[in-house]
């Protein structure tokens, strides 16, 4: 795999969540991972990654210097940058692409290659055809804005919005031309087949998130488990030689640094 790099996000070394201000004042939402990134980016390098993603509340809660500091410490690249909105309500979108700035301009600050979002959010009475045309039309701002920063910036479709499965990923990526993050677990857990869609956009595709999936209980797992088969998964990538940053992670596990190393291990045997 000396075509890819490898990282790995820091979103399992405590409690996820956003801040709570966010809740009265849309431009204050972001994502953050309730716990010591200085922690978490030293795990993460000994487990053997070259690089880290991170939340956008966890990129703005400490001055650039700092950040950069915790990063060098570590010797890891900030790879990515995460953040998300609704993206389908006019009167907050404004709301919420402000905040997109933010962090992008900090990510770029710091060298940073990619800015993935999710979102598209479900109505409390259901979906409605002109939802897809919205989330479309704010994702392209959300690429023109990572754009003039210098940033790659993604569409990472992901359980609980609008787009999850095959039919809702094809329909919003005829609609906007942000590139395609494919989050492995999360389609095969909205009935996808990872592999397929890889190949399908492969055009589209220039950083990937990766992780198992175990059906009952449902959970995410490490790489070496989990009833959706990593190895046609790596097999799809190189086929449509993929080059760039593979990004495993976690949304959740009890010894973050362990799930880490098992990963690794894992891609390494491949």
């Amino acid at each position: 795999m000396t075509q890819w790099r490898l990282a790995y996000h820091a979103n399992c070394w405590g409690a996820l969540g956003g801040n709570a201000v966010g809740v009265t004042s849309i431009t204050q939402l972001s994502y953050r991972t309730f716990g010591e990134m200085d922690r978490a980016f030293s795990d993460i390098a000994a487990a053997g990654y070259e690089g880290v993603e991170i939340f956008d509340g966890n990129l703005l809660d400490v001055p650039a210097a700092d950040m950069r500091r915790l990063l060098g410490d570590a010797g890891l690249t900030l790879v990515a940058v995460y953040a998300g909105g609704n993206f389908i309500f006019d009167d907050t979108l404004p709301e919420e692409l402000a905040r997109v700035p933010r962090a992008a301009d900090r990510a770029a600050e710091l060298g940073t290659t990619h800015l993935v979002v999710g979102g598209g959010a479900r109505r409390f009475d259901g979906t409605r055809d002109g939802d897809y045309a919205k989330l479309g039309a704010a994702l392209d701002r959300v690429k023109e804005i990572a754009e003039a920063r210098g940033l790659r910036a993604h569409y990472h479709p992901h359980l609980s919005t609008i787009v999850e499965g095959p039919e809702s990923v094809r329909r919003i990526f005829g609609l906007t031309s942000i590139d395609f993050c494919p989050d492995t677990a999360h389609l095969a857990a909205a009935g996808g087949d990872p592999a397929r869609l890889i190949r399908e956009f492969s055009d589209r595709i220039s950083y990937v998130h990766l992780k198992g999936f175990q059906k009952e209980p449902f959970a995410f797992t490490p790489l070496d488990r989990g009833d959706v088969p990593t190895g046609p998964i790596l097999d799809a990538l190189r086929e449509v030689r993929f080059a760039g940053w593979v990004c495993t992670e976690l949304d959740a596990w009890p010894d973050p640094a362990e799930g880490a190393r098992l990963s690794m291990d894992y891609l390494k045997q491949v």
